[in-house]
């Protein structure tokens, strides 16, 4: 059963000091795109963060948010990197007295320097507390890919649907074949017969000569072929793994053999056929858009 590349999940890990939620979120891309989104205290934690998602996604853009809350506003300091600004400012100093330029524009030059001042947390996230947290994205993991299963098998019933009546149209086009052999057949002797007021050295070559021209609008290989890529259709969309990219390269040869008839066909009944066909294939397209 397929997958879809939409899903939803969170969870909430609460403790004394903090509220720690987690939010991911998926939809549909080419390939797997995953981002990471954490506070400061958990950069370090994103590959394993990554890795975890890796192995529960295949395709779709992946988007996991971790945000860390203090339930005491006063949990953060704000401590000064005294030695390296030290430096800094008789760098500063150095350049004021020579350019003259105003305290301004010092202020300004501080603000630009980068790890003088960095946050730091007291309540630092021990070891007990990445586990939990590494824990909660494999069961978000979870939740986001029972959605996707969900709406998985919403989009493989639509499709199955669709397929029945290709199904059908495939074996009227099947039913009709030697009707339309034998109407071209007749049109070709009719016009033949116009211009040539009945009039032939070899009757008997003619009529082969008819009979193979009537043969070149023959739809047969193409209704069988659409008969074997339907059915591996179908068999593919049954597979437990990453669908999309191979149903989406059936699809495409399914086309090619429904243009082709188009291409041969002068009945009008077919060229409906070939138009139901066609519009069925586009909206099939558009689903399997969305599937892993």
């Amino acid at each position: 059963m397929p997958n879809s590349m939409t899903g939803f999940g969170s969870t909430l890990i609460t403790t004394q000091e903090k509220t720690i939620s987690l939010e991911i979120k998926t939809v549909n891309h080419r390939f797997l795109d995953v981002s990471i989104n954490t506070p400061l205290s958990l950069r370090s934690y994103e590959n394993d963060i990554k890795k975890i998602m890796q192995k529960s996604f295949k395709r779709g853009r992946v988007d996991c948010t971790i945000s860390l809350d203090y339930k005491n506003k006063n949990q953060s300091d704000l401590p000064i990197n005294w030695s390296l600004l030290t430096q800094y400012m008789n760098v500063i100093q150095a350049i004021q007295e020579r350019y003259h330029i105003s305290v301004n524009e010092v202020l300004s030059l501080m603000s630009e320097i980068p790890d003088i001042a960095s946050i730091d947390s007291k309540g630092s996230l021990d070891q007990s507390l990445i586990k939990r947290i590494l824990d909660a994205v494999e069961i978000t993991c979870t939740k986001v890919t029972e959605m996707r299963l969900t709406e998985g098998k919403t989009i493989a019933e639509d499709i199955t649907k669709r397929l029945e009546l290709i199904k059908q149209i495939i074996n009227q086009l099947g039913d009709r074949r030697e009707t339309v052999i034998m109407e071209y057949r007749d049109r070709i002797l009719d016009r033949i017969f116009a211009l040539s007021n009945n009039q032939f050295d070899d009757q008997t070559r003619f009529n082969q000569e008819v009979a193979l021209l009537a043969e070149k609008g023959d739809i047969t290989e193409e209704i069988t072929r659409l008969h074997s890529h339907v059915k591996h259709f179908s068999k593919t969309l049954e597979e437990d793994q990453a669908i999309g990219k191979k149903l989406a390269f059936i699809l495409q040869e399914m086309q090619r053999e429904i243009n082709t008839i188009g291409a041969k066909s002068n009945d009008s009944i077919i060229s409906n056929w070939v138009v139901t066909l066609k519009t069925e294939i586009e909206k099939i397209k558009e689903q399997i858009q969305n599937i892993e």
